[in-house]
């Protein structure tokens, strides 16, 4: 994706703690020169030597059959703001959104194996709902290899990652207060954390 020097964001802790909050991604693949999509949840493991997303697909959806065939697309993004142009000291200003975005590509690979499958699902469980385990655990074994049967689990190794972090940046620390200050006392759940980010970083004095 298009990112301006200002939004460039590659400290690689920041950007795997935004994707363990905001997992649930758009996974894009391409055949025939057509593009697909589907929504899925992703877990994200670093070892020493590589970064790897797992999820699984419902097998109905043809989608797997593509994710071996060329690098995939992973498309990490939630809260955003609309940011108005009476924050500005300028009246030749126009409105903008700020946001934080991550592009993941990678190669995906089928997860065959049985209890790969199933160590990736407990995986999974472990990350979105620890509790869940000890129900997970007492189902009967024929039900969770129907279950199993009816997905198909996978991971990506992760050859690329672009994060960009537009949070007004470039703009004076007089009028990014402003803007802080309008979306922490906003309703919206999503504007109350763009403003905790934008107070989190360090943007340039002018």
């Amino acid at each position: 994706m298009y990112i301006p020097k200002d939004y460039l964001t590659t400290d690689k802790e920041e950007i795997l703690n935004f994707i363990r909050t905001y997992s649930f991604a758009t996974i894009i693949t391409v055949k025939d020169n057509f593009q697909t999509a589907s929504h899925l949840p992703f877990v994200v493991t670093e070892t020493e030597n590589e970064i790897i997303l797992t999820s699984h697909f419902a097998k109905i959806n043809s989608q797997w059959t593509q994710i071996t065939d060329n690098n995939v697309l992973v498309v990490f993004t939630e809260p955003h703001a609309y940011i108005s142009p009476k924050h500005y000291d300028s009246e030749m200003s126009v409105p903008t959104w700020n946001y934080m975005a991550i592009h993941v590509y990678g190669k995906g690979k089928i997860i065959t194996e049985q209890y790969k499958s199933f160590a990736i699902l407990e995986a999974m469980i472990n990350n979105f709902e620890k509790e869940y385990k000890n129900q997970w655990d007492k189902l009967p074994f024929s039900y969770k290899t129907k279950m199993l049967n009816g997905i198909v689990v996978f991971q990506i190794v992760v050859t690329n990652i672009q994060a960009q972090k537009k949070l007004s940046q470039n703009k004076k620390e007089t009028e990014r207060q402003k803007i802080i200050s309008t979306l922490e006392n906003s309703p919206n759940g999503s504007e109350k954390t763009i403003a905790e980010m934008m107070k989190q970083i360090k943007a340039p004095l002018f």
